[in-house]
């Protein structure tokens, strides 16, 4: 994109539809006159009082708690410099977006029109009841030091400098992870700074904290290296000059094992990269244009370890990735300010976080085949959902552990809930299903392994310890895209039309012949649909040669659906297959069948599929609560379409009366509890809170899954087949990634339970 069109689209963004980028929503009713008579007068009074009594109460009656401000005089804009503090708000307002989509955090930008520290801090503290806590922001040095200082002594709640200490917490995990890469003493590295401003001289204190000698830091300002002979450096600036005397930043890094670059672009060259010592570390800061150019710097020798500001390069340094947690976590414990202890703190979760196995999700975001901690992956992405839930319990805990925490957190791993629900993000049940085919892993088949993504949903659900993937496909392709993601593990990769699958297609061919000759199926007949891999993966399954089996992400369900049921069949006793979806809502888990197989059910296919939905709702340690959805209630039509609702309903209530279902019933009073109880008080459902929908034929299932999963974006695990005799389970068409893996979760654990009741039947057995 153009620099001309880049302005173009930046400017038409900020002013269109509406100028700026953040607005205020009431989170309360307003609609009528008692609404407004209780959020202002005369019952607003009330909430007045009670603060007036206990000024805590602030944080129980209004907004105070989660209310952050984001302050400048605009001195130090970006790269713009003392811009005025009208120019700076564009960025405050993007801060507030930053704190509100990252962390969920409210704010209101405060652009003050004075460059007298002084002023500056009066109008802070007055101002400050307000607010939770408080962000500095683009406030130049040396001023922002005296400011940042005063208010963290002055004031009772959170305050920080993100230009400040953002930079030097995300560059101090990265450096961590960098050395360790390098095989470095973090004690004994030689550290040439470029750059000698406020967020260059926080990063340092930091990593002094860290181990960092002093007298191994070297660091330079526009004037050159600061000495101790200089008489223009701030007493803050004399505390990181050298008694060493450098001609120039060249000279410096001689033998040097890190430099920072905080300061101007294009001012470090490849000799001076190339005059570092082995496995040199360069963090080149400057924005938008590095100190040195990531592919130049790449290219100057590859045993370097280099990170910018920039997205558009591996492991960038971005502020984003820690003043929206670091916040949260202070805030969720009303925290009076923001220590030294939790920003360690967010710099060790940090550190671990780049070490853990990386989302699919991420993967996607930014465009990479797989991402792994490395020299090209040192710090996390911005966009990594993990954040929200590791950096906020680690701030948190290390406030109420250094006694900042005015409300402490008793119990971490609910609070990690909370914080994933914050963001829409409650993955409560994916992990139950992950830790739940961990326990006992098992042989899945991929039945299309010779597709990316069908191959990265197996690599990670091996790398997780999910499952034992077996791969069907074109060896020659399987291996290749294995090379391309990295998956070097050695697992069973099968071509079902290859020469050295004869013996094994043979068997597979006779036992199917053997099971369907009788049904006009002849032994050529059987030898050819072997060949197939739905076939082939059906008769491993049947075998024992796999446990469970994943099929149709390049081909319709129907095509897929044939031979699983030819050749696995229904379960014993079942007289009916159908599938069920879990949507990850809002409002938690919701079961929605049948999603994919029956298209019209009659009132006793209803009820059977009903039934099996209860099953499944039950693996997922969840007790089912059951509407049977209609276009009417509680018999209001007398259409056939309804009638067979009802039908199922009165069967299901009269065999199975202790099932928690009740209809047929419209979709918003199943949902909305009050709605249901004011209308219907005799349901069966009031009181609880449904977590399953029985819809009246596929089109509504269907439509209502997918409408879910587009619009509201609820992530989805399904179709789950039920009712079948094996473990076998048929993808949407070009299901992501993320939805494999959580299906391959499924398989397991369904693959699990039919073992665990078939070793129940045999010791019934043999004990008679």
């Amino acid at each position: 994109m153009s620099k001309q069109n880049r302005r173009r689209e930046a400017l038409v963004y900020h002013a269109k539809p509406t100028p700026g980028k953040i607005k205020v929503v009431p989170t309360k009713k307003y609609a009528s006159q008692r609404d407004l008579a209780l959020a202002y007068s005369p019952g607003v009074a009330e909430p007045c009082l009670e603060i007036a009594k206990d000024v805590n109460n602030v944080y129980k009656y209004t907004t105070k708690g989660n209310l952050v401000a984001v302050i400048t005089n605009g001195t130090a804009v970006l790269g713009l410099g003392n811009i005025g503090p009208e120019a700076s708000k564009p960025v405050m307002e993007g801060k507030g977006l930053l704190f509100k989509i990252f962390a969920d955090i409210d704010v209101f930008d405060i652009e003050i029109n004075t460059e007298d520290p002084e002023e500056f801090i009066k109008t802070v503290k007055n101002i400050a009841p307000t607010f939770g806590g408080i962000n500095l922001e683009d406030i130049k040095a040396p001023e922002a030091f005296e400011i940042e200082r005063r208010l963290k002594d002055e004031l009772d709640i959170p305050v920080m400098h993100d230009d400040q200490h953002g930079t030097a917490i995300i560059s101090s995990a990265a450096l961590l992870n960098a050395l360790e890469l390098a095989d470095k003493d973090i004690a004994t590295i030689k550290l040439v700074v470029s750059g000698a401003g406020s967020a260059a001289m926080a990063c340092i204190k930091l990593y002094e904290a860290l181990g960092v000698q002093p007298e191994n830091v070297i660091m330079f300002d526009v004037n050159g290296v600061l000495h101790k002979n200089r008489t223009d450096l701030t007493e803050t600036q004399m505390h990181f000059a050298t008694d060493k005397v450098y001609a120039n930043l060249a000279e410096a890094m001689v033998d040097s094992d890190v430099f920072l670059g905080l300061s101007v672009g294009d001012i470090v060259s490849p000799e001076m990269l190339q005059s570092m010592s082995a496995n040199p570390i360069v963090f080149a800061l400057a924005n938008p244009t590095p100190e040195v150019n990531y592919e130049i710097a790449l290219a100057s020798r590859p045993d370097i370890i280099v990170a910018t500001g920039r997205s558009d390069n591996p492991n960038q340094v971005n502020n984003v990735l820690g003043f929206p947690f670091i916040f949260r976590g202070a805030l969720d414990v009303r925290a009076t300010k923001i220590n030294e202890e939790m920003k360690m703190a967010a710099v060790m979760a940090l550190a671990q976080l780049a070490k853990e196995p990386v989302p699919e999700q991420v993967n996607i975001a930014y465009g990479e085949t797989r991402l792994t901690f490395g020299r090209d992956y040192i710090i996390p992405k911005p966009f990594d959902p993990r954040l929200i839930a590791e950096l906020p319990p680690a701030v948190a805990r290390a406030a109420q552990e250094s006694g900042v925490a005015k409300e402490p957190i008793e119990d971490f791993d609910k609070y990690r809930e909370e914080l994933l629900k914050r963001l829409g993000s409650d993955n409560k049940l994916v992990r139950l299903l992950m830790n739940r085919a961990r326990i006992n892993p098992k042989r899945v088949v991929y039945t299309e392994a010779d597709q990316l993504d069908v191959l990265k949903a197996a690599q990670i659900a091996y790398e997780e310890g999910i499952a034992i993937p077996i791969l069907l496909g074109r060896r020659e392709a399987i291996e290749k895209l294995k090379e391309e993601i990295e998956f070097d593990a050695e697992v069973l990769i099968i071509d079902p039309k290859s020469d050295e699958e004869l013996e094994r297609l043979e068997k597979y061919a006779q036992a199917y012949w053997t099971s369907r000759q009788r049904k006009g199926i002849s032994l050529y007949s059987a030898q050819k649909r072997m060949r197939e891999r739905n076939y082939f993966a059906a008769m491993m399954v049947n075998e024992g040669d796999a446990d469970a089996l994943i099929s149709g992400f390049t081909q319709s369900y129907p095509m897929v659906v044939k031979p699983m049921l030819e050749l696995i069949g229904m379960a014993p006793g079942a007289s009916r297959v159908a599938t069920t979806n879990v949507m990850m809502t809002e409002r938690g888990p919701l079961f929605l069948s049948d999603t994919s197989i029956n298209i019209d059910p009659n009132d006793r296919d209803l009820s059977r599929i009903a039934l099996m939905t209860a099953q499944v709702v039950r693996m997922f340690g969840i007790e089912p609560v059951m509407a049977m959805i209609s276009y009417s209630n509680f018999g209001s039509s007398t259409h056939e379409k309804a009638h067979k609702v009802s039908e199922a309903v009165n069967y299901l209530h009269k065999n199975y009366p202790d099932l928690i279902v009740d209809g047929e019933l419209q979709t918003d009073f199943a949902l909305n509890s009050e709605m249901l109880q004011e209308k219907f008080p005799f349901s069966k459902l009031n009181g609880r809170k449904v977590n399953s929908l029985i819809f009246p034929n596929l089109d509504s299932a269907n439509i209502t899954y997918k409408l879910l999963k587009e619009l509201n974006k609820a992530e989805s695990i399904g179709p789950i087949m039920m009712g079948m005799r094996k473990p076998v389970h048929i993808l949407q068409l070009g299901a992501s990634v993320d939805e494999m893996v959580n299906m391959t979760a499924i398989a397991v654990i369904d693959a699990q339970q039919k073992e665990k009741a078939s070793n129940e039947k045999a010791l019934k057995i043999s004990m008679i």
